[in-house]
């Protein structure tokens, strides 16, 4: 395994993120594809083996089971100190809003119950998972620093974002001396590189970590033609995400199989290995041994320009999809406010 600074951070992450996503009760989420806690349990050993020490979770996945697994798993396993965990919190709910709980509130709410959930007296990473418009930002910010000096996150991340909210984000934070975001995870792999056009430029500027979710689409850039999994076959997000441009996307599909074949890899390794080129940390989910196992290979697998090159030469330009082509304030039906109130 090799490691990283994330970003402006003293934390010292692996190359491959392991997301945990997959990990928790079926019957209390929106998957039907997760897998039970033995199972979550010897893929997160198996992890640390490899030298995995990097775990990304949220409040939402599987209403908090996620969670609950990896922090019993790690408890466990691994010295608290020498992991670096993340999690994620939503914005506030409707109930919330109607109720006049403010942003701040809710975040020490959040929090709170992540770290009961995990088990654990703090995070690594605290990560704002969905813009929310209809809540002031300084609201959030102060909610952050709040929970940073009270020793309950180290640092904090943000997710689904687009580039301009970062940057007035972290200058806000800047301006009424909170803690700045870190790091960014959006949705960026070979098949939808959209975050290149502003997100990566500002990322290398301000040196923010990109730990981008999705890196293997859900497991096509995994599986060759007529190649299938549970995943493929029942998860309806990663559908909605990928499924319209099939067609101009399978070319780039059949370059990373070409690829493989040629340089006697996987597909797994091809993909993730460029996207490495790329970002600080890919979030990698795993529901079997066989998944951390090939990207952590990936990471060793280093790409000539002209193979990259050839990855890329067919990419075109695809719609925003997914949580993304919600955020915006039309979507959410609500204005942006950014100045204290």
């Amino acid at each position: 395994m090799k490691y990283a600074k994330l970003g402006n951070s003293d934390l010292r992450v692996s190359r491959i993120c392991m997301g945990c996503m997959g990990f928790g009760n079926a019957a209390t989420g929106q998957h039907s594809w997760t897998v039970d806690e033995a199972r979550s349990r010897e893929i997160i050993r198996r992890g640390l083996e490899l030298g995995v020490n990097f775990f990304d979770t949220a409040i939402g996945y599987q209403n908090g089971t996620s969670e609950e697994y990896l922090g019993r798993a790690l408890k466990e396993l691994a010295r608290r100190e020498d992991v670096v965990v993340a999690t994620k919190f939503p914005g506030r709910s409707p109930q919330e809003i109607q109720e006049g709980v403010s942003g701040r509130e809710h975040v020490r709410r959040m929090l709170d119950e992540s770290l009961s959930h995990l088990g654990m007296d703090y995070v690594d990473l605290y990560i704002y998972h969905m813009w929310d418009y209809a809540t002031p930002l300084i609201e959030i910010l102060q909610g952050l620093a709040d929970a940073v000096q009270a020793g309950k996150a180290r640092y904090i991340g943000i997710s689904n974002c687009f580039a301009y909210q970062l940057a007035k984000a972290n200058a806000l934070a800047e301006r009424e001396g909170f803690p700045k975001f870190v790091s960014v995870q959006g949705h960026y792999n070979l098949i939808f590189r959209e975050e290149e056009r502003e997100m990566a430029k500002l990322c290398r500027e301000d040196n923010i970590a990109m730990t981008p979710y999705s890196a293997l689409a859900g497991g096509r850039l995994a599986k060759r033609p007529g190649e299938t999994s549970q995943r493929l076959r029942e998860d309806s997000y990663a559908k909605l995400k990928y499924d319209a441009t099939a067609e101009q996307d399978g070319a780039i599909l059949a370059r990373v199989a070409e690829l493989a074949d040629r340089r006697g890899v996987s597909m797994t390794e091809i993909a993730l290995s460029w996207l490495l080129r790329n970002v600080t940390a890919p979030v990698v989910g795993a529901t079997k041994l066989s998944h951390i196992e090939g990207a952590v290979k990936a990471v060793d697998l280093e790409l000539t320009e002209e193979e990259a090159a050839y990855l890329e030469e067919l990419y075109v330009p695809h719609k925003l999809v997914g949580v993304m082509a919600q955020n915006t304030p039309a979507a959410a039906g609500s204005s942006q406010v950014w100045t204290v109130r």
